[in-house]
């Protein structure tokens, strides 16, 4: 049903719980509305994973209406989370859908984005699946910004505007995000991850300065796949120039499988309509099972700070949290047991302050990610460490030896220290 703005937010009653979608297709209009009518409600619980614009509903003026939950915390929340006016659920992506499927969180109301309905009638949820079909198999009332702008893309983000209670025609582009600029010390990093990538292999990858000087240096290799949570326009250079076929995969093959995109306009209109994309399910895309299936997974990953053990902190500075779990360990656990795979932790030495990011231990309240026992391959820019297999000592001294050299003396001084107090061991 098609309806103006304001009549299709008048259907948000108190006590409601809500949900956002995620990231560029954070629907903005649709939030502008739900904010023209915050003096009238009360009570309002939002569930969304990470969004980009604005998010008014957790500014402190609203903080007794709106009560926020996130699954990963992003730009526009971290203040909120870390002022106690928004919270944050601890979850592996894989694992969010089953909230909704198994019915212990019930949305009462779906704000989504979606395109244009095609001839049939088919809308697409675009640039962001991830967790929205498993919101919008059981979810009392969709009401859906429909928007010319946003690119039709094909998996599970086909959509039928019949399920859709209301319809709001809106103009505007989507949201965008232009990809952040290397510098010596990230393409330093990005070398030294580029190579320990094969040809043939199975890449997920986030967006940022590592992952898009990663893929800038891999316009020489062949038969790369492409199975991430997320992507962005670094991908696309490399699609045209043959690197990436797909062909290898066992799961989708030929197929760029993902749940959702931050990108330029320009990645926006390479995957409107574009066959090769597959937007699936979060569930789907993070399983373990299904990430393990592919040849050769490369899994690159980031990390706040990591112990002289192993221990990978992603989430929190100490116990302010930053950012979340979100798929680190689906991906580190399903490349580890793919045939050939690397999971990968790549990171600078030290902070843009001088402050290392090997550390003898966390901050205190700090969140282990990824154990020890599941770390693999840390990258610097000054080397690599292998530490699977490693006893404790080893593992020290390979994380030395590729920490930022102000550090490394420090470091080794605390290491003895932790020795002789048997707490780690080094002799």
């Amino acid at each position: 049903m098609h309806m103006e703005l304001g009549k299709a937010m008048q259907r948000i009653k108190s006590g409601s719980n809500l949900f956002i979608q995620t990231g560029a297709a954070a629907p903005q209009q649709l939030i502008k509305g739900l904010m023209e009518r915050a003096n009238e409600l009360r009570d309002i619980t939002i569930y969304q994973m990470h969004t980009e614009g604005k998010a008014p509903y957790a500014d402190p003026q609203w903080k007794d209406i709106f009560k926020v939950n996130c699954f990963f915390i992003g730009k526009n929340l971290r203040k909120a989370v870390q002022e106690g006016r928004a919270d944050y659920i601890p979850l592996f992506l894989s694992e969010i859908p089953s909230l909704f499927r198994k019915k212990i969180i019930q949305i009462d109301f779906a704000l989504i984005h979606v395109s244009i309905p095609d001839e049939h009638g088919y809308c697409s949820l675009g640039v962001s699946v991830d967790i929205a079909p498993s919101v919008l198999e059981n979810c009392g009332c969709i009401i859906a910004q429909v928007n010319p702008h946003m690119p039709r893309t094909y998996g599970d983000a086909v959509i039928h505007s019949s399920r859709l209670n209301f319809m709001v025609e809106v103009n505007d582009e989507i949201l965008a995000s232009e990809p952040a600029e290397s510098d010596v010390l990230t393409t330093k990093i990005a070398e030294n991850v580029a190579s320990l990538i094969d040809d043939g292999s199975t890449l997920q990858m986030g967006i940022g300065k590592i992952p898009n000087a990663v893929l800038k240096s891999l316009s020489g290799h062949r038969k790369l796949g492409i199975h991430t949570e997320m992507f962005s326009d670094g991908i696309i250079d490399l699609i045209q120039n043959g690197a990436i076929t797909g062909e290898l995969k066992k799961k989708r093959r030929y197929k760029i499988v993902s749940s959702f995109m931050v990108g330029t306009e320009k990645l926006y209109r390479f995957v409107h309509e574009n066959p090769i994309i597959e937007m699936l399910d979060i569930g789907y895309v993070n399983e373990v099972h299904v990430i393990r299936q592919n040849p050769q997974v490369v899994a690159i990953n980031c990390a706040i700070e990591i112990d002289l053990t192993g221990q990978i902190c992603a989430d929190s500075i100490g116990s302010k949290m930053y950012s979340g779990v979100g798929g680190q360990m689906d991906f580190m656990r399903g490349a580890s047991l793919s045939e050939g795979g690397k999971p990968i932790i790549a990171m600078p030495s030290a902070t843009s302050k001088g402050i290392s990011k090997i550390v003898s231990f966390l901050k205190p309240g700090a969140g282990v990610v990824t154990t020890r026992a599941n770390v693999h391959y840390i990258v610097t820019e000054y080397g690599i460490a292998y530490l699977y297999g490693k006893n404790l000592k080893d593992r020290a001294k390979a994380l030395i030896a590729i920490a930022h050299p102000d550090h490394r003396e420090k470091l080794s001084e605390e290491a003895f220290i932790l020795e002789k107090s048997n707490h780690l061991v080094l002799g």
